[in-house]
């Protein structure tokens, strides 16, 4: 495979890792969010509208964690797609924060590291850089 295809490929996986990631994200949201709120509604004792409490304010902490985790895996993902600026800075930091999903996210998060700290990635977004710089400022028309 070139560096191209690996690139490509990453990307790929970052998109749909960070899709299902976000997909995730809001499930969470909805079923703690829908148990802490009918628990705080429908509760009759303290207990129960305390655990429902519980529930609301882990969810309206964890939920925005999630998403911009999986935030950062599209943004990368689709930069290192279009072989945009900082793609490569994005994909080293996606990878390492998908290293924590274990075991498809620390697979994924130890192809991209390979790919983007060896030597293949650097020359692929050392090339992409040089082609980005000498570009000229104004549109060509």
């Amino acid at each position: 495979m070139t560096a191209k295809d690996h690139n490509k490929l990453l990307s790929i996986f970052l998109l749909v890792h960070g899709g299902l990631q976000l997909f995730g994200g809001l499930l969470f949201a909805l079923i703690y969010g829908g148990i802490g709120l009918s628990f705080l509604s429908m509760g009759r004792k303290s207990e129960e509208q305390t655990i429902g409490g519980i529930f609301l304010v882990l969810s309206l902490i964890i939920t925005p964690i999630i998403i911009i985790i999986a935030g950062i895996g599209l943004m990368a993902g689709w930069k290192m797609l279009k072989e945009r600026f900082g793609a490569r800075t994005w994909g080293i930091v996606a990878s390492s924060i998908s290293l924590l999903s274990f075991p498809l996210g620390t697979a994924l998060g130890v192809y991209g590291l390979w790919f983007l700290l060896g030597e293949a990635g650097k020359q692929f977004y050392g090339s992409v850089g040089n082609q980005i710089k000498n570009q000229p400022l104004t549109p060509n028309h």
